[in-house]
């Protein structure tokens, strides 16, 4: 079965690089007209210029109202409609145990991983998903959500609450919206690299049942299938990570 998009538009937040381009990509292939964003401008044109004439770019930062108010609206002055909002954008700027985490890293992490998702969803629903049907949000969470880490414990309860906040909207949007979810472990990105990069990397891949990492086309894939099938699917999170949470003594880590 070909999925397609055509006559969609979407919204990828962090779509300059890394899985949020994977995703702009496989919409974009797919036919559905693609509003990227991210806070650099320079990346985002770069980007829009490799993803073709179905992609276009409009700078903001995740963590601010203003910046989604901006955003969603260029969407449906350029494209008509907005259709799908892809929350992908994610920041970590802490690592180690939760209980020592400086409460500043946490609210920057709140802003980014978990409140933008809601006030950005909050204002695509406002302006177009509340009265328009076959809608979708995407979330993008991480199996880090599932389990507990020494080291990114704070960022994997924040895509907890992002994996719940995903059942809750779904509640809430039907039958307008689906609300759904993917958590990935590693996925060979720029911001994950200290997962993956050398012999770490090597090892991590070796503990997955694929024998292998992730790929952001892997999840472009799945978020196509979110956005054009699964027709029927709301409120539920996909686990893409090779089979890590189900590797016999594996140590999984977050993506």
């Amino acid at each position: 079965m070909e999925l397609r998009l055509d006559g969609k538009a979407a919204i990828v937040t962090g779509g300059s690089k890394g899985i949020g381009k994977g995703i702009a990509k496989a919409f974009a292939d797919a036919g559905a007209q693609v509003l990227i964003t991210a806070r650099k401008p320079d990346v985002l044109e770069a980007a829009a210029a490799e993803l073709g004439p179905n992609v276009s770019w409009v700078a903001g930062h995740t963590g601010r109202l203003e910046d989604g108010e901006r955003v969603v609206g260029e969407c449906l002055e350029r494209y008509g409609s907005c259709d799908i909002l892809v929350n992908n954008a994610a920041t970590n700027p802490y690592a180690g145990p939760l209980i020592d985490a400086p409460l500043g890293a946490w609210d920057k992490t709140v802003e980014v991983n978990l409140r933008g998702p809601l006030a950005w969803s909050q204002e695509v629903w406002r302006r177009w998903m509340k009265d328009h049907s076959g809608c979708s949000i995407i979330n993008i969470a991480s199996v880090g959500g599932y389990k507990t880490s020494p080291h990114l414990g704070l960022y994997g309860v924040l895509k907890a609450g992002l994996i719940h906040m995903t059942s809750q909207l779904a509640s809430e949007l039907a039958p307008n919206v689906r609300v759904n979810a993917l958590a990935p472990a590693v996925i060979r990105t720029d911001f994950a690299r200290i997962l993956w990069e050398g012999e770490r990397g090597e090892q991590t891949a070796r503990t997955y049942p694929l024998q292998r990492l992730g790929e952001p086309e892997d999840i472009g894939e799945a978020a196509l299938y979110l956005a054009a099938g699964a027709s029927w699917m709301t409120g539920q999170t996909l686990v893409l990570d090779g089979g890590a949470l189900i590797a016999h003594g594996a140590d999984v880590d977050e993506g």
